[in-house]
């Protein structure tokens, strides 16, 4: 949820309020109690720079995705493929 800040406008207290972006803006000015406040402009708390994340941002080598034969485990392919997951023990 983001933070709002706010200003009285009789009054001139300043005010942060945790709201749902969903929320109706306050009204009411917790110092003096008059219906005077108003939602100032503010700056986000942070900025998202650069190019992005990729997969390949945390990971050692220089091997990329797809680069790789896929390993899969015989015994447990034809179990998947007949829709029974009891392995090999099975009699199915």
């Amino acid at each position: 949820m983001p933070i709002y800040e706010y200003q009285c406008q009789s009054c001139g207290n300043e005010h942060e309020a945790l709201q749902k972006m969903s929320a109706e803006p306050l009204v009411n000015c917790p110092a003096c109690n008059k219906p005077e406040l108003k939602k100032k402009i503010s700056a986000a708390g942070f900025r998202l720079k650069g190019n992005g994340w990729y997969e390949t941002d945390f990971k050692g080598g220089s091997k990329k995705k797809g680069s790789e034969p896929s390993k899969t485990n015989s015994k447990s392919e034809p179990a998947k493929a007949s829709g029974h997951s009891c392995g090999s023990g099975c009699s199915h």
